[in-house]
């Protein structure tokens, strides 16, 4: 089974930017699906899907992320990134990633990466 990998955020005042990377556990495993998302959950909230991306380029950002946050791809590297800029307190949040919402496989939800922007 495919396990994903979060690494990247951390402790940012407002403003500032961070980039967050997901990649497969293992060089012999794959991301085998057109859409990728990044999703977050704020502590005491559900969590949120944040954006997507396909296998192709094309991207999908929630609207309160639409501007700031830039995902990208690299399907020979089996990685997918998110580069948030203008960050805000209300992105404090653990953020992952899985495949896209509407695709029928999931993986394991890892362990997430802690965003925390505050002065």
């Amino acid at each position: 089974q495919v396990h994903l990998v979060e690494s990247g955020g951390g402790l940012v005042q407002p403003g500032g930017s961070l980039r967050h990377s997901c990649a497969t556990a293992g060089s012999i495993f794959r991301i085998n699906v057109n859409v990728m998302g990044w999703y977050r959950q704020a502590p005491g909230k559900e969590r949120e899907l944040v954006g997507t991306i396909t296998r192709s380029g094309i991207t999908y950002y929630a609207n309160s992320v639409k501007g700031r946050f830039t995902i990208s791809r690299d399907n020979a590297k089996n990685t997918v990134r998110l580069q948030m800029d203008s960050l805000k307190p209300e992105d404090t949040a653990v953020y992952y990633c899985n495949s896209g919402p509407f695709e029928t496989t999931k993986y394991s939800w890892g362990q997430g990466t802690q965003v925390t922007v505050s002065s």
